[in-house]
């Protein structure tokens, strides 16, 4: 039994048992699922709970007030709306939270939804975590089919961790990043630059992460949700980090890309790949792929807009298939051309934080 199957679900969309979470198949729609201005749809990152075990400065209030238990989506609703967007065309689907490793049958899920990658409907099922469950969950992730992760790490100071995390520890993230690469996935390390914290530290986490085999990319800190702290003293533009790195390593642009809004670079001195997402210092909107949904079921077209579609209400009022596709592609219709990111503003661009939407 979940922690959610105590909520009451009407029969139409009570889920059946085809899988291991009791999960519908819809029906594929061939259409693409193209936004007004041409852009395919081809990767949903699904938050799957809000809750978190560490509070990081930037992300969090230190006192969080968290969802009741009946505004998350189930298991078995959240795999519904996943398997509807692979039944329309995605390619890849991210799991977020919060820290989607805290989530009661969390695993349930992940091995639910890894029959649509034997199947070959879907390429890659992925997850975004803060690495302090890892040790105990790598090996079954892999089990389950995914094949890289991505891992949030700012520092490797741990007086430092501990402070931007509110408590966490340091060295239990580190053994989660050592599990997940014997179990054979491939790491990620996602870096928040901070002007005052790590900027200084940025060129030994690249050469720490390369040396471990893995990528790493830096982000722009974003006005999301409001926070204790003023991100206006945080914000440290990339294209300032790129240029100081570039005084004693040699970066070459590379034409990769992960179906995210990261730009590559080589660093020819380490080998290494490394990431820049610029929401602030550069717009990437007009190859946008993704979309979010958070874990109540809202559909989220742009992360710096407050558009938002109410997949919940469909499933909860008895929504057949068709009613949850025709709700998709209104939502993904509607997506706008960019996101609207202003570091120099006092309030949040939305007020939504980012650990309801989904990394």
């Amino acid at each position: 039994m979940t922690p959610y199957d105590d909520i009451a679900m009407p029969a139409r969309a009570r889920p059946d048992a085809r899988s291991s979470v009791g999960a519908v198949e819809p029906r594929l729609d061939p259409a693409p699922l193209a936004d007004g201005f041409g852009r395919t749809v081809t990767y949903l990152r699904l938050s799957v709970t809000d809750r978190c075990d560490l509070r990081c400065v930037y992300c969090m209030a230190e006192h969080m007030t968290f969802l009741p238990k009946a505004e998350v989506l189930t298991l078995e609703e959240l795999d519904r709306v996943a398997s509807a967007f692979v039944a329309l065309g995605t390619r890849k689907l991210r799991l977020t939270g919060g820290e989607p490793l805290v989530r009661k049958g969390m695993m349930d899920l992940v091995r639910s939804l890894s029959r649509h990658l034997r199947s070959g409907a879907l390429d890659e099922l992925t997850l975004t975590t803060n690495g302090t469950r890892l040790a105990e969950f790598a090996g079954e992730l892999a089990a389950a089919g995914v094949r890289r992760i991505n891992v949030s790490l700012d520092t490797l100071k741990p007086d430092l961790f501990r402070t931007l995390t509110r408590g966490g520890q340091l060295p239990k993230v580190l053994a989660g990043i050592e599990a997940a690469q014997a179990a054979g996935l491939a790491v990620k390390i996602n870096t928040v630059a901070l002007k005052d914290d790590n900027a200084a530290e940025l060129p030994d986490l690249i050469a720490w992460a390369h040396g471990r085999g893995c990528d790493i990319t830096l982000i722009e800190t974003m006005p999301m949700g409001e926070v204790e702290t003023d991100r206006t003293d945080q914000y440290l533009s990339l294209k300032t980090v790129r240029a100081g790195l570039e005084s004693f390593w040699t970066l070459e642009d590379i034409p990769l890309s992960t179906g995210g809004p990261a730009r590559y670079v080589r660093v020819a001195e380490t080998g290494g790949r490394l990431g820049l997402i610029t929401p602030l210092s550069h717009n990437f909107c007009e190859t946008c792929n993704r979309v979010r949904l958070t874990c109540t079921g809202t559909l989220h077209t742009c992360l710096g807009q407050e558009d938002a579609t109410d997949l919940r209400a469909v499933l909860r009022a008895g929504g057949d298939d068709a009613d949850l596709i025709a709700a998709i592609r209104g939502g993904i219709d509607a997506k706008p051309k960019g996101h609207d990111f202003e570091i120099a503003r006092r309030t949040p661009a939305v007020a939504r934080h980012m650990s309801t939407t989904g990394g």
